[in-house]
Formats: C-alpha cells, sequence, structure tokens
C-alpha cells in the first residue's frame, strides 16, 4: 500500500495540488504580520535599567555585585564590552534607542523632561505595524510626554511581564519592553552592608574619595542592580515556561551610567558606558566576549532586521546582526572601531534667567576619549549657588542628591585630594578634553593641552566633527541653541538625602 507522500507524487493533479500549496505557504512566509511567521520571527524582550553603569556585573569583573541573570545571558550570548550610549539622561537616551537615532535627531526630546514629537516612529510601533504583539511594563520612555497624548511608543502598558505571556496572542510574534526604576535613587540607607556586601572590596571610580559613605552608598546601589538582575531572572524563566525561549532575543542593558557625581548626565565612561548582553538561542553562538563599539542607537536597526522589517532610512544606528551571525569573540569586524554620543539639557540647573543644559559631543575608541564642551562657561553639574538656580532649588542638579554628592562636597576643603575630588565632579571644565586611555583609564587626568597630544586632538576633533555634520546634528550646524529653547516640562528635582549647606553667619560686630 502506497504511503500517502507517495500516493501524491504518483497522481499528476495531486502534484500540482503539493505545489500549489508549497507556493502559498512561502508566500504567506513572506507576508509582514503573518500568523505564519510566528514560528519563524523571533520574539523581542529588551530589559533596560535606569541608572546602572559599566562595570557593575559580576560577568564583568566587579567583585562585589552579584548579576546570575546577567551573567547567564552572556554565556549563553554575547558580552559586548564596548556598548554606550546616545546620552547618559534618561529621556533622550530611551528616545534614541526606540527611534534608532542619535538624541540630537530628535528635537525636543534631546533633552530631559520633553515632548516627542509625532514626526518621529518607533521599532515597537513598526513592529506592531507588521503583525508584532506589543507590551511594556516598569518604565518607559521618559519623563516627558508624547505630542499625541497616550500614544504607546515603547509598547502597550501591561502590569508586569506575565500578564503580558498570559493573555498575548500565542499565535503572533512579540516584542516587549522590561523596564524598572532600578537603579535609580533614592536607595534605602544601608542597604548594602545589610544584605552582607563586603564594603572594602567595592572598586570606586577613579573620581570619587574613598570615605565610609561612599562606600555604602555604592552598596545601596548594587541592591537595586541586583533587583533590576532578579526582575529579568524571573522574565527569562516566563520565556522557558512558555517554551519561546529558543527564538526570543534577549537584550539586557541600561540607558546610562549611575546616578553618582560624574557618572549620570556626564559623557565619561562612568556615564555614557553601559553593560550590554544578548542572547538569542537559536542563532547567536554563545559564550563570545566582543569588543566592537556598539552604540544603543543599533538595537532599533537590529530588531527590525531581525524580524524581516525595512529598517527606515532616518535610523543612524547600525544593525548588529553580521555581529549575531558571527561565532567570533574579539573585535568582529573592523567597522565598529569607535563611538560617538553627547549631551543636551538634563535638568535647566544654570543661573537664572539661563535655562540652558550643559551641552557636549565625544568620540571614544580603544585609546582615547575626546569631549567637546559648547558651552564651557556654564556649570557641567548644574549651579552651586542654590538661591540663584533658574529652576529653584535645582543646584548641581545634574547629579543626583545621595550620601556621594554629600559628601564630596561638605569635604571639599577637607585636603588637596578632596579638593580635587570635588573639582573634577563640579567645577568648570575646558572646551576641549582629551584622556589617554591606556594611561588614565578612569579618565581624569585632561591632556588636550599636551603638545604630544596635539595630532591626536586634531584628528579626533576633525572625525567627530564630520560624523555629527554627516549625522544632522544643529551643533555642528551652528544651529545648536536650539535645544535650550524647548520646554522643559519637569520642575525642581525633588531627591532627598543632600543637605543644602548653611549661609555662613555674618560677622559679629565689633564694638
Amino acid at each position: 500500500m502506497p504511503q500517502p507522500q507517495a500516493a501524491l507524487s504518483a497522481c499528476p493533479v495531486r502534484r500540482r495540488a503539493l505545489a500549489l500549496l508549497l507556493i502559498t505557504t512561502a508566500f504567506l512566509t513572506a507576508l509582514p504580520g503573518s500568523a505564519v511567521l510566528a514560528d519563524d520571527r523571533p520574539n523581542i524582550v529588551f530589559a533596560i535599567a535606569d541608572d546602572w553603569g559599566f562595570p557593575h556585573a559580576s560577568a564583568l569583573g566587579d567583585p562585589v555585585v552579584k548579576t546570575p541573570a546577567f551573567d547567564r545571558i552572556a554565556k549563553k550570548g554575547i558580552l559586548f564590552r564596548h556598548g554606550f550610549i546616545s546620552s547618559p539622561s534618561c529621556t533622550p537616551s530611551r528616545g534614541a534607542i526606540l527611534t534608532g537615532q542619535y538624541h540630537w535627531r530628535l528635537g525636543g526630546a534631546g533633552n530631559l523632561w520633553s515632548v516627542f514629537p509625532d514626526r518621529l516612529a518607533t521599532y515597537p510601533e513598526l513592529l506592531a505595524k507588521a503583525g508584532y504583539v506589543t507590551g511594556l511594563s516598569g518604565k518607559g520612555w521618559g519623563p516627558g510626554r508624547t505630542q499625541t497624548p497616550k500614544r504607546d511608543i515603547a509598547g502597550k502598558r501591561y502590569r508586569n511581564f506575565q500578564q503580558f505571556m498570559s493573555q498575548r496572542d500565542k499565535d503572533k510574534p512579540f516584542v516587549y519592553w522590561l523596564g524598572t526604576s532600578d537603579p535609580h535613587r533614592p536607595f534605602k540607607l544601608g542597604s548594602g552592608k545589610q544584605a552582607g556586601m563586603d564594603l572594602s572590596k567595592i572598586k570606586l571610580p577613579a573620581c570619587f574619595p574613598d570615605s565610609a559613605a561612599v562606600r555604602g552608598d555604592v552598596a545601596d546601589y548594587y541592591v537595586e542592580v541586583q533587583r533590576f538582575d532578579a526582575l529579568v531572572a524571573a522574565a527569562l524563566k516566563s520565556l522557558e515556561d512558555a517554551g519561546v525561549l529558543e527564538n526570543t532575543i534577549v537584550v539586557m542593558t541600561s540607558d546610562h551610567g549611575m546616578p553618582f557625581p560624574r557618572c549620570k548626565s556626564n559623557l565619561y565612561d562612568d556615564g555614557a558606558r553601559v553593560p550590554l548582553v544578548v542572547m538569542w538561542p537559536a542563532k547567536i553562538k554563545g559564550n563570545r566576549d566582543v569588543t566592537d563599539f556598539v552604540s544603543l542607537c543599533d538595537l532599533a536597526p537590529t530588531f527590525l532586521e531581525a524580524a524581516g522589517v525595512d529598517v527606515p532610512e532616518d535610523m543612524t544606528g547600525r544593525s548588529l546582526m553580521p555581529i549575531f551571525a558571527s561565532a567570533k569573540s574579539g573585535r568582529v569586524t573592523n567597522t565598529r572601531e569607535h563611538v560617538i554620543f553627547g549631551k543636551e539639557r538634563h535638568v535647566p540647573s544654570q543661573e537664572a534667567p539661563d535655562m540652558g543644559g550643559y551641552p557636549g559631543r565625544a568620540i571614544r575608541n580603544d585609546r582615547y576619549l575626546y569631549i567637546r564642551n559648547y558651552k564651557p562657561n556654564r556649570w557641567p553639574n548644574g549651579t552651586p549657588h542654590y538661591d540663584k538656580a533658574a529652576v529653584p532649588g535645582a543646584w548641581f542638579a545634574d547629579t543626583d542628591n545621595g550620601p556621594t554628592k554629600t559628601y564630596i562636597v561638605e569635604n571639599k576643603d577637607k585636603d588637596a585630594t578632596h579638593r580635587r575630588m570635588y573639582d573634577l565632579c563640579f567645577a568648570k571644565r575646558p572646551a576641549v578634553e582629551l584622556y589617554d586611555l591606556s594611561k588614565d583609564p578612569g579618565q581624569i587626568n585632561n591632556v588636550a593641552k599636551d603638545a604630544k597630544y596635539a595630532k591626536v586632538k586634531a584628528d579626533l576633533a576633525a572625525q567627530l566633527e564630520a560624523e555629527l555634520k554627516a549625522s544632522g546634528d544643529p551643533r555642528a550646524h551652528g544651529k545648536g541653541d536650539v535645544f535650550d529653547k524647548f520646554p522643559y516640562l519637569g520642575g525642581a528635582p525633588k531627591y532627598p538625602g543632600f543637605k543644602r549647606p548653611r549661609k555662613p553667619k555674618a560677622p559679629a560686630k565689633s564694638n
């Protein structure tokens, strides 16, 4: 008795019917949004922390913080050593991720507490048009508002990832934004020590004075990093339980560096460099340690290409799919040997009536960090004169309040070391900064005026300027002041933990 497949092959009519069925299936598979694609197109889970900096993960060599979920993704996928944001500020960084464009191309959304323009499309919206189910929990884009109210630019909101997984249309692929407010300040004072962390093993940034208050503050920050890691671990379990982890792209990263002085809202590595791991068990060879430079702007075109969706021409990011397809570690390509990024207004904390920020741009490669500060007359982290701040109470406002900030300010006159740390964090800066990372990985010794680096400085300045112009950056075209004119929607920062210094008493009158 012939088998069914043999019977089909033996009959011309049935052969034609089988051929038509195969052609139809192939055609449906090519259609964007077709349910037939659910088994082929990858799901996407993008997990983003709020203020988590490099290298604070155990897989990156931090001896204190424990990040088993991050380490698992790194082992099963790719650990990127050189992941950088577009801007070390929440709103513009997240806008750049969503649009795949540098933040200086986003109009007012290049600033914190701004309006997201209708003209900009986001990767979750584009994937939704292609048949993806979207979801979001925790912190999405912002702070700010969309031009069209209640526009879901990062996905439809759910209580948590587990609710989304139970309610989603299982016949369609999904894209999910897994957000959190961790490790944004404020922290629970003493929580790190209470958790059993060995504060003596904490590796402090080079710009921090070594004190018990600072070490305790960093440990408290680690507690919230670990809480974010646990959130991602739970999401991985949900994916496993649903049987979809194999064909899911999982990205774990942050919007910028830690909320400490000379970190968040600054263009040094402590503000602009972030942990970044990606896994996709069905496609990516695991246990890879990659040193190519990556901008988080690259994620949007990567997700679109992986889903078979055309990448819009206005995206400045470049797909990471070639790196995904490789089996190599180290430097995978010869086209990702540097990255550019910058900053516009974080909080308008200059002295009244100046509502501007501290604009700058930077280029970073393996050896050097070059920074161009466009307004060196302004305070880089906000005015120290709280009674003169443009926004009442917003002094030193580009640095979130907390024990480390308090310690540095209150001890600035203790000795020469403390004064230098204070100046690094809060004093005015020159128009040009250049750091030789081979000698100064902590980026605290500016060599821009050293004659030995004159050619390096000139070359990096020209390279940065050319790329900024090509990207349409208003700063490179003499129109950068437009960013100061966009409205600021926030109020004065309301972070507890920083004591305003008392005004000195007037000297007693002599008789």
